[in-house]
């Protein structure tokens, strides 16, 4: 075994990559997919429709439902809520429930809902106590209940201000039809 389960973590996968670690009351279906260099907390479930990216970090508390994909690097905070039925009802199963993506290097804050259907782009940020509503472009700051837009951020993390230039790495973006990129 290549990577770290916790004595009391249920690990039903055997999809997971090198280096990982899984920590005390995690739960894994056997479907699931973890990729290398991951750390998984304690007290999350991870069911089987999911695909976890390389270099991610799950928070305790969190559950992972099918149709959830996290890209590489992401963060998910503590008892992050993710949802995959739109119209859920008691013992009613849709033939494929939702896929909500997490792509590379987005960070979501704690005790944030995702609703089902959800991208969240490349190197956004979800503020802690959102509710994710809509799609999340790439480089941007929301949070709230909804959660509203409130600005560009640098892939550092920095915020980028009105002239697009990050304060902290000196990383100089454009914007293309309402699109954060790099210059």
């Amino acid at each position: 075994m290549m990577y770290f389960a916790h004595p009391n973590a249920l690990v039903e996968s055997n999809n997971i990559g090198r280096n990982t670690r899984i920590w005390a009351f995690a739960h894994v279906l056997p479907g699931a997919f973890i990729g290398e260099n991951c750390n998984i907390n304690d007290h999350t479930f991870i069911e089987n429709d999911v695909i976890i990216g390389n270099n991610v970090t799950v928070k305790s508390g969190v559950y992972i439902w099918d149709g959830v994909r996290i890209f590489d690097n992401a963060f998910i905070g503590p008892n992050v809520t993710f949802t995959n039925d739109i119209r859920p009802r008691s013992k009613q199963y849709p033939e494929k429930f939702v896929e909500t993506v997490v792509e590379e290097w987005a960070s979501i804050g704690a005790n944030s809902t995702i609703i089902a259907g959800i991208k969240i782009g490349r190197y956004a940020m979800i503020g802690a106590g959102s509710v994710v509503t809509k799609d999340i472009p790439n480089n941007t700051l929301w949070f709230g209940n909804p959660a509203k837009f409130r600005g560009y951020i640098c892939n550092c993390g920095e915020d980028l201000g009105d002239r697009l230039i990050c304060s902290k790495c000196k990383q100089k973006f454009t914007l293309e039809n309402q699109i954060v990129r790099e210059i």
